[in-house]
C-alpha cells in the first residue's frame, strides 16, 4: 500500500489500533472488503495499513482489543529516498 495523499493541514485522521486474536478466520478478506467500502466514502484520503476489519465481526473472531482515535492533524511532513 502506498502512503495516503493528504490535504494541507489541518485535517482529521482516524487511527485504529488492534490486538489480533489467535484465530483470524477470514480477517484479510474482510479487511479488503472494508477498504473498498471506505474508498467510496466522501473525504476518504487513503488507508495506509489494513488491519481494521468489520467491528462486530472483528470483536467476535479477530480482535482481543482495539482503540479508535480521532485526531486533528496540525502538521505533517514527508521524506522520500531518492
Amino acid at each position: 500500500m502506498a502512503i495516503a495523499r493528504t490535504p494541507q493541514p489541518p485535517y482529521y485522521a482516524a487511527v485504529i489500533t488492534v490486538e489480533r486474536a489467535e484465530s483470524d478466520d477470514g480477517y484479510f478478506e474482510m479487511a479488503d472488503a472494508m477498504h473498498k467500502l471506505a474508498q467510496a466514502q466522501p473525504g476518504f484520503l487513503g488507508m495506509e495499513w489494513v488491519y481494521d476489519a468489520g467491528q462486530r465481526l472483528g470483536q467476535e473472531r479477530c480482535y482481543r482489543a482495539y482503540t479508535v482515535r480521532i485526531a486533528r492533524v496540525e502538521r505533517d511532513y514527508q521524506w522520500t529516498a531518492g
